[in-house]
């Protein structure tokens, strides 16, 4: 390059210099201070315009835009929140779980080994994305128990603002990908209110679902507020994923952050619904790691606290608890039954590995746009203890556990190929979720003891926090999380937003131990409630007192007052191994004391250990959609609709009307449907004839045809259902009318007692995600014809009856 070349390029480089050291100093110029921006009153108030007399434009010099931008040097944030997952699952503590990218981040900045949540989903991310604790919150449990107790209500409090808002208010640019479950459940359909939803809690950009989980093969997404059908298979992925979906979406935004406001901040709050069942993943990923878990979960146990012990993950002297009499020995169970176990277990850690890969990806993507140094990374390794949910022996439908129902060895066995594909709904057993939380005791929901309540976290933050091995053992809980955040980026937490008076957080930030790993704790005290469990952390101790198990759905549960409360000194016996309440009587009792005035404060009582009850919006005593309303009227086109918000028909007499024009060449197609493959209802017609079909759990297909085809153009078609008697679960008699006119009966031998899915929908004209009947095709299931309108009535007591004949034009079919 010439000298002349050179010496343009110098001075280019001198003008633009001065002229951004004009620009920053412009105020000055006009004789004006820099506004001093208060961010403690959101949204921040913009500074008054001088007042301009000179009419001439030319003559007066142009005020800077306002614009607000978060405090300068205000890092990129990025959390990361497993679902369901153990503190001895992932292989960056110990566990058995292949997960990579956990352990670079690890490696690249700091183990926290006393986190903590709530023991539940909904509770917890709650929490971590307000700072407050779970009841403050309204979050006792999740949305679906709701109940009219302060503190369980489900709706979140104006004077409680979400994480998010408070970014997206400061500057921030904001996105959520995967799961999120804070949506009251009768706040989730097109009507609203928005309120809290994603979109409306300081999230730019929502592509996820609202509901406890989701299908991995055929997700229920919600774009921002608008239900959309996942991209087809083959469209651009060789095998559609949600969890590779969702990474797809979150890395073209940050792209597109980086590329249109590259000034910017961002915030990502990226939550899997794995490895929350369904335990869904391609099986190459399940193929590696055949033959892995045959030891069985007693043996696992004692292999992975010797790996922790060995990484320094948790002391040399912990204990391993022992096994509860509640959980089965592997040793007890049969060779077919521990080989379908062991596949279970398989399938889980192919999850956990599929997942770790997507968020890899993640970290790829910001790496590569060079923004990785300046982001501070939070990785948790679950929104809770591994979960018991799947029951003593797990399942290949987790419909059928959340309904009670059992399933035999061979049933379990004729899955055991198929098992984590879209054929399946798969869970594993209980002593899986109990090995995945090695050392402690217990499991999800448990939230007296820490194989419910603490879990796996990673931060990692390269321009500010230096890697260092030694764990960092301070006592921690996810509402810490915001107050965290909110210190990196140099933001006050706002005492005032959109003129509501906020209550203070709970929360403390963690940036302190950053710097040394022996820090003071400053997190002293610490509740911990869900389901009647609950326990009293302070200054080092715990009082725990365990009162229900999350497997036995239907027991009649003991008194609170009569459990039995346990204490343990966390200063020496990491494990909870240790019970002092015998030795330490006096100090177990100021505990229960701090328990008590902690629960009063937080809004935590009355302790309500219900769950199936609570499923029953009256019951419960939270709003219900459709009211005391005993029928709702339908339109073509109306999809979506989530169980919790439709009228509640399990187990009642009820019928459905459909007014609808049938074509030429005859009618084909979905009139409503509710739910799919693993559970539901559908009113459809195929070759003519109208149909409807109970599907219990996939198990059993219970069906209703017409003898013949319907005739071309409008007609009345009613299906009516009188059940057999007042009871969870029973059986009735299914008839189809056609213009008044009976075209065909059945008797259907029992019914889905409890729920019929969890995120599965009731759609008018189609039936998205899964079929109930592969009576027709996925997705390609329209009405062919034109539905008028679909009217479905509790229908009156009267119509109940065991005496209906069966057999008139109907087939019960199996699975």
């Amino acid at each position: 390059m010439s000298k002349r070349a050179l010496l343009h390029i110098a001075v280019l480089i001198v003008i633009i210099v001065l002229v951004e050291a004009l620009l920053a100093r412009s105020a000055d110029a006009r004789g004006e201070t820099p506004p001093v921006l208060d961010r403690t009153r959101l949204p921040i108030a913009e500074p008054a315009a001088p007042a301009i007399s000179e009419i001439d434009p030319h003559k007066v010099a142009a005020p800077e835009r306002f614009e607000v931008r978060p405090p300068k040097g205000a890092p990129n944030v990025v959390i990361v929140l497993i679902d369901d997952m153990g503190f001895g699952h992932s292989s960056a503590f110990g566990g058995p779980c292949d997960m990579p990218t956990f352990e670079r981040l690890a490696n690249e900045g700091l183990r926290f080994n006393r986190f903590h949540t709530t023991a539940l989903c909904s509770p917890t991310r709650a929490a971590l994305l307000t700072g407050r604790n779970h009841h403050v919150n309204n979050m006792g449990s999740i949305t679906e128990l709701a109940t009219a107790f302060p503190g369980n209500t489900g709706v979140r409090p104006r004077n409680v603002t979400p994480l998010a808002e408070i970014l997206r208010l400061n500057g921030y640019g904001t996105a959520a990908f995967g799961k999120s479950h804070e949506t009251p459940a009768w706040e989730t359909t097109v009507v609203g209110p928005f309120d809290r939803w994603p979109t409306h809690s300081g999230f730019d950009r929502f592509y996820g679902f609202l509901a406890a989980e989701t299908n991995q093969w055929s997700p229920s997404i919600i774009d921002g507020t608008v239900r959309i059908d996942p991209p087809a298979a083959g469209s651009g992925d060789a095998e559609y994923h949600f969890t590779t979906d969702m990474t797809n979406q979150a890395v073209r935004w940050v792209e597109a952050q980086h590329a249109l406001a590259p000034g910017r901040p961002f915030f990502i709050y990226f939550a899997p619904g794995a490895t929350h069942a369904p335990h869904h993943v391609p099986a190459e990923w399940i193929a590696r790691y055949r033959g892995r878990f045959d030891q069985g979960w007693d043996k696992l146990r004692e292999e992975t606290l010797a790996r922790q012990i060995a990484k320094g993950i948790v002391p040399k002297s912990t204990k391993l608890t022992p096994r509860p009499k509640e959980i089965a020995a592997w040793d007890s169970y049969g060779e077919d039954e521990r080989r379908v176990m062991a596949r279970q277990m398989e399938t889980y850690a192919a999850y956990a590995s599929h997942t770790d890969h997507e968020i890899g990806r993640l970290v790829d993507a910001i790496e590569s746009m060079g923004e990785l140094d300046d982001t501070l990374f939070i990785y948790i390794a679950g929104d809770n203890g591994a979960s018991a949910e799947g029951g003593p022996e797990g399942s290949f439908n987790e419909i059928l556990n959340l309904n009670a129902v059992d399933t035999t060895t061979e049933m379990q066995l004729s899955k055991l190929d198929e098992w984590g594909g879209p054929s399946t709904y798969p869970h594993y057993a209980v002593g899986w979720a109990h090995a995945g939380n090695t050392p402690f005791q217990w499991t999800k929901q448990v939230a007296s003891h820490l194989g419910g309540t603490r879990n796996a976290m990673v931060m990692c933050w390269p321009a500010r926090i230096r890697p260092d091995a030694r764990v960092r053992a301070q006592f921690h809980h996810v509402i810490d999380i915001a107050p965290t955040v909110l210190d990196a980026a140099g933001i006050p937490e706002p005492t005032l937003v959109n003129g509501i008076e906020q209550r203070p957080m709970d929360g403390v930030s963690m940036l302190y131990a950053a710097g040394d790993a022996d820090a003071r704790d400053r997190r002293t005290t610490q509740y911990f409630e869900m389901f009647g469990n609950r326990a009293i952390y302070h200054d080092g101790w715990t009082a725990v007192a365990r009162h229900s198990i999350p497997w036995v759905l239907q027991a009649k549960m003991p008194p609170v007052a009569d459990d039995r409360w346990e204490l343990y000194d966390l200063r020496s016996d990491f494990s909870q191994s240790n019970d002092l309440a015998a030795k330490e009587p006096a100090r177990l009792e100021e505990l229960k004391r701090l328990f008590d005035r902690e629960a009063v404060r937080n809004h935590v009582y009355p302790l309500d250990d219900r769950r199936v009850e609570r499923l029953s919006a009256e019951i419960a005593g939270r709003p219900d959609l459709v009211g005391a309303h005993a029928s709702i009227t339908l339109f073509e086109g109306m999809t979506g609709i989530a169980e919790g918000a439709f009228l509640d028909l399990r187990a009642k007499s009820h019928e459905i009307v459909a007014d609808i024009e049938i074509p030429e060449g005859g009618g084909d197609g979905v009139i409503i449907a509710q739910a799919g493959r693993f559970g539901g209802w559908s009113l459809y017609m195929k070759g003519g004839r109208v149909c409807h079909v109970h599907n219990f759990a996939g198990l059993e297909l219970f069906t209703v045809r017409s003898m013949d085809a319907i005739a071309p153009g409008m007609h009345a078609v009613r299906y009516e259902f009188a059940r057999d008697e007042v009871a969870a679960g029973t059986g009735g008699t299914s008839r189809l009318y056609v213009d008044g006119r009976l075209v065909g009966e059945t008797h259907v031998g029992r019914t889905m007692p409890f729920t019929y899915s969890v995120d599965e929908c009731v759609d008018v004209g189609c039936d998205r995600a899964t079929p109930v009947t592969s009576d027709y095709a996925e997705r390609d299931n329209a009405f062919n014809g034109r539905i008028v309108q679909v009217s479905v009535s509790r229908a009156p007591a009267a119509m109940v009856g065991a005496d209906a004949a069966k057999g008139h034009g109907a087939d019960a079919e199996g699975p």
